[in-house]
């Protein structure tokens, strides 16, 4: 394979078998109490991440929001509540990096109809709680949300909870390629709902 196959904006080559299989592996059994940090760096940076995503997404900077994924990445909304393997569950959404950059070209190109007019939003981000693994400085990081979203004169809810597995620490900006994975858990994501055309 070369180079440029071996691009993450260009090609999905990272997402195999093996990839999904650790994935499941990895939001799998990861909340243990003996596992939570209660305080320090890791928790610090952890808030810091998960709130600038935030403004990121509130204030429509998607190419910044972009810049906190890892190259090799996962997003992903499971539609049960188990939360089980994205190979044989429904989801509303599972992208890697190639495909999150195109939602991000397709909202940005202005033809994007379910966002003809754009959805104002506010987020809000609670019980942070941090969490140790196995890999050294690799944390996972459950959070709850609540967005609100306003769009063509309509409000909607999106509420659940989040876990993001955070890549260790490197560089001076403490955000940028941190987030090797996001998975986003609606309460009702049981339920119909419209295309959630925004990114949660």
């Amino acid at each position: 394979m070369g180079a440029t196959d071996r691009n993450p904006s260009n090609s999905s080559y990272y997402v195999t078998n093996d990839f999904y299989a650790k994935l499941v592996a990895d939001f799998e059994g990861w909340d243990l109490e003996s596992r939570r940090i209660d305080e320090g760096p890791s928790l610090v940076r952890a808030r810091s991440i998960l709130f600038r995503e935030a403004r990121y997404l509130d204030q429509d900077r998607l190419r910044d929001w972009l810049t906190l994924f890892s190259p090799e990445c996962a997003y992903w909304i499971p539609g049960t509540r188990n939360r089980g393997d994205p190979r044989r569950e429904i989801a509303f959404a599972f992208h890697d990096r190639r495909q999150l950059e195109d939602r991000v070209y397709r909202l940005e190109t202005g033809f994007a109809w379910s966002q003809t007019p754009v959805s104002r939003t506010s987020r809000m981000i609670t019980n942070i709680e941090v969490f140790d693994t196995d890999e050294p400085g690799v944390t996972m990081v459950r959070s709850n949300f609540q967005v609100t979203e306003y769009w063509n004169g309509q409000i909607r809810f999106w509420t659940g909870y989040a876990v993001h597995r955070l890549a260790p620490e490197s560089g001076d900006d403490l955000g940028v390629g941190a987030i090797l994975a996001k998975q986003v858990n609606l309460i009702d994501c049981d339920e119909n709902h419209r295309n959630p055309s925004i990114t949660l």
